[in-house]
């Protein structure tokens, strides 16, 4: 099924603006699984929707699968001042993800744009970029997601340690992200507790991927502070709708009641997202064999 034809009628739902927004997730996240050109150019098509949140998730797909053709389609979202915040940092990341130095110099151009949270991306993603092709990647702990990470986890392995460097604040960027990732990877309860104290520093962007590592972890000792950064409405957009799809990814009970609390907020991306994490949720509580499933959807859509 996973040929040509078939990434087109993915595509097609992908693109599909009449259908739930739902459906469009489950289909990029397919086109992310089967990779390729195809699958990319189905991608880019959807780069001027009106849905930030789809946008984002775009680029984040693009990044994570790696592929150097998706550079360009990148370097253009990043470099559209048009196009919200969190969907040009988004580019930025993915740029960092791909980590070819063709996207150095793009990078270090927009490590100063006036938007913090493009310019500490693009920093980021440099930082990435150089890190990937050094010699330094020993004594790494091991990434047990299948998620390309914006910085390597620490070599540093001493809970409280990481700890204090995830939230000094006056420490780089860069080494406090590896110090996330790698109490991430330690997956303990006392691990979700440190990252969970990030959610009170004072970068959003740095936030938002405490809250995005907090998904990935379904710890529902993360549950509680996901919930208070949630209700904030002076929080940063990028962050409340990472925590929604965080407790989204978590699935408890209480994590639904707040989703629905919160899929009429005034913030288009926050309601939207909380659409999304209630599917995730659903998904988490069902025994469907996986969330990306619009291969399955066409192939039942050609038998009908």
């Amino acid at each position: 099924m996973s040929d040509c034809r078939s990434i087109e009628k993915v595509g097609q739902i992908l693109c599909d603006r009449g259908r739930p927004l739902t459906d469009r997730f489950r289909a990029l996240f397919t086109l992310r699984n089967l990779g390729g050109k195809h699958a990319i150019d189905s991608i880019v098509r959807c780069l001027d929707d009106p849905s930030a949140l789809l946008k984002h998730e775009l680029a984040y797909c693009m990044g994570q699968m790696q592929d150097p053709y998706a550079i360009p389609y990148l370097v253009n979202v990043l470099k559209d001042t048009n196009q919200e915040p969190m969907v040009r940092h988004e580019a930025g990341e993915a740029l960092g993800a791909i980590g070819s130095p063709a996207a150095v110099d793009i990078l270090k151009e927009y490590a100063s744009d006036p938007v913090v949270e493009v310019a500490e991306t693009c920093e980021l993603a440099l930082k990435r970029i150089e890190w990937l092709h050094s010699n330094d990647k020993s004594n790494l702990t091991d990434n047990p997601f299948t998620s390309v990470d914006p910085a390597p986890p620490s070599t540093e392995n001493n809970i409280e340690t990481l700890r204090t460097i995830l939230l000094d604040e006056n420490l780089p960027l860069f080494e406090r992200y590896r110090a996330m990732f790698s109490l991430r990877n330690n997956g303990c309860k006392e691990s979700v507790l440190a990252l969970s104290e990030g959610l009170k520093c004072g970068s959003a962007l740095f936030r938002h991927e405490i809250a995005y590592v907090l998904g990935q972890m379904q710890h529902e000792a993360a549950a509680e502070q996901l919930i208070i950064s949630l209700r904030k409405p002076e929080e940063n957009a990028m962050v409340r709708h990472e925590c929604a799809e965080a407790l989204g990814s978590i699935a408890k009970d209480e994590c639904m009641k707040i989703l629905k609390d919160y899929s009429k907020d005034e913030e288009r991306v926050v309601r939207e997202s909380c659409e999304v994490a209630l599917d995730m949720y659903e998904y988490e509580k069902s025994n469907q064999f996986q969330y990306a499933d619009a291969l399955s959807k066409v192939a039942e859509d050609q038998i009908k």
